[in-house]
């Protein structure tokens, strides 16, 4: 049986470290995920501010200051670099700007694979066990940095998975194809129930900005 998360400590919070796109991409992500909830309906991608996530949806049972200072120490070093965007790619079942690669399309932006590594090692002592969902964890080998256009709504409406790609394609939205990754981002999550669709009563909170020298 599956279990509400407000039965484990310090719900019903979680936290995300994420990097933050330039302004004008972040209005082009704005942009699609707006559109895609005017005419379909779509909600999980635009719930969330726009971002490429280092880590995800942590169940943190600890001050918010613990957590700004792990990060603070852990990226202390960190200079900033360059995130290719090769516009509107799928993801398994979702729609995103993929921004894992360098320009030549195949090449993982190593820089970026490394901040997540780097802000994965400096939470993951701080978070506590949860009885759900499935831990978001960094794994070298899964890990794809992506800005979200459409994404669980999809696992309800797969029969629109072409439609709504064919959709984003035809917007007159037009992103940069790169920006500058300077603009690390702490936010704090809120659902009424994490165990189900929990993007339906998603709230958020920006609680730090870390900024890479360039």
């Amino acid at each position: 049986m599956r279990e509400r998360f407000a039965k484990a400590p310090g719900d019903p919070y979680r936290y995300g470290v994420y990097l933050r796109p330039d302004p004008t991409t972040c209005a082009m992500v704005t942009a699609v995920t707006s559109q895609l909830r005017a005419q379909y309906g779509f909600v999980s991608a635009g719930a969330f501010p726009p971002h490429a996530t280092l880590v995800g949806s942590q169940h943190i049972n600890a001050p918010v200051e613990a957590i700004v200072e792990a990060v603070t120490d852990g990226i202390a070093g960190t200079s900033a670099f360059t995130v290719h965007n090769a516009g509107i790619s799928g993801l398994g079942v979702g729609l995103v700007y993929d921004v894992h690669h360098l320009a030549d399309g195949t090449t993982p932006n190593q820089a970026l694979v490394e901040l997540a590594a780097t802000v994965d090692k400096a939470v993951a002592p701080l978070v506590t066990p949860a009885p759900n969902p499935d831990e978001h964890r960094f794994d070298r080998a899964t890990f794809r940095a992506h800005l979200s256009l459409a994404s669980h709504d999809l696992f309800e409406r797969p029969d629109l998975r072409e439609e709504i790609e064919e959709y984003a394609r035809g917007l007159p939205v037009e992103h940069p194809d790169r920006f500058t990754g300077d603009t690390v981002t702490l936010y704090r999550t809120r659902s009424d129930d994490w165990t189900g669709r929990w993007w339906r009563t998603l709230t958020w909170e920006h609680v730090h900005t870390w900024r890479l020298p360039g």
